[in-house]
C-alpha cells in the first residue's frame, strides 16, 4: 500500500536517483538555494514516514460454481424455483453451463449459488453480468458473479526513513509561480558542485499543504 506524507507549506521533497546524493546532503543539513535572484538557506532533513502494509492477495476463480443474485420473487414453492434455475443453466447458450450438481437457492436473500458438474462449465459466466432467466413466459435479468476464494498471505505492517528522499524546509516565498520556484530547486540540487546529482522527483508547496504518497 502506498504511504501518505504530509507536506506543509513552504517545503520540498526531493527523490534522487542515488541513495548516497540523499544522505550527503542530509549531513550538511543547511543549503544556500538561488531562488528569484535572492539567496534563501533551506534546511534538508529526513523524515520517518507512517506505517504501511505490505501483504499478498489471493484470488481463485472457480470454474465449477456461480454465484446468483436477484433471483425474482414469484409466488412458486422454492423446489419450483431450484429447478427452474436449474434447466436454465442447463440450457444456457452463453458459451458456458451444461449439466449441474447442485442448486442451493435461498428465497429470502433472493440469491442462488449454481455448481456444474464438469469443470470449467462456469467460465463462461465470468463476463456475464446480466443473464436471462425465462419464467412463465417472462423473461427476467439476473446477475451472475463467478465464485472466488479470497485469501491474504504475507501480511507485514512496515516503516523506516526514506533513503532516497530529502526534506527541504524554510524555502522563502518568492515572486515566482510554485512551478518556476520548483524548477530553480531542482536545478540546484541536480548540479554536482552543490553536492547534488540526478532527480528522480520533486514536488515543492507554496502555499496549503498536500499529501504525498511513497511505496515501499
Amino acid at each position: 500500500t502506498k504511504i501518505p506524507f504530509r507536506l506543509n507549506q513552504n517545503q520540498a521533497l526531493l527523490t534522487f536517483e542515488d541513495e548516497e546524493v540523499a544522505q550527503r546532503l542530509i549531513k550538511m543539513g543547511k543549503h544556500s538555494v538561488n531562488l528569484d535572484n535572492k539567496i534563501a538557506d533551506v534546511r534538508v532533513k529526513p523524515f520517518t514516514l507512517e506505517m504501511g502494509i505490505k501483504f499478498e492477495l489471493h484470488v481463485t476463480i472457480s470454474g465449477k460454481t456461480i454465484n446468483i443474485s436477484e433471483v425474482p420473487e414469484l409466488s412458486i414453492p422454492e423446489d419450483w424455483m431450484r429447478d427452474k434455475l436449474e434447466l436454465n443453466f442447463y440450457k444456457s447458450k452463453q458459451g458456458g453451463g451444461g449439466e449441474v450438481e447442485n442448486v442451493n437457492y435461498d428465497k429470502r436473500s433472493r440469491t442462488a449459488v449454481v455448481t456444474f458438474l464438469r469443470p470449467g462449465a462456469a467460465n463462461g459466466f465470468v463476463r456475464c453480468t446480466k443473464y436471462p432467466f425465462f419464467v412463465n413466459g417472462r423473461c427476467y435479468r439476473l446477475s451472475v458473479s463467478p465464485k472466488a476464494d479470497v485469501h491474504l498471505e504475507k501480511f507485514q505492517l512496515y516503516c523506516g526513513i526514506s533513503k532516497k528522499t530529502i526534506l527541504l524546509k524554510g524555502i522563502q516565498e518568492t515572486e515566482d509561480d510554485e512551478e518556476s520556484t520548483q524548477d530553480m530547486i531542482e536545478i540546484h540540487f541536480q548540479k554536482p558542485s552543490n553536492s547534488g546529482g540526478e532527480i528522480e522527483k520533486i514536488k515543492y508547496v507554496s502555499k496549503g499543504v498536500t499529501w504525498v504518497c511513497f511505496e515501499e
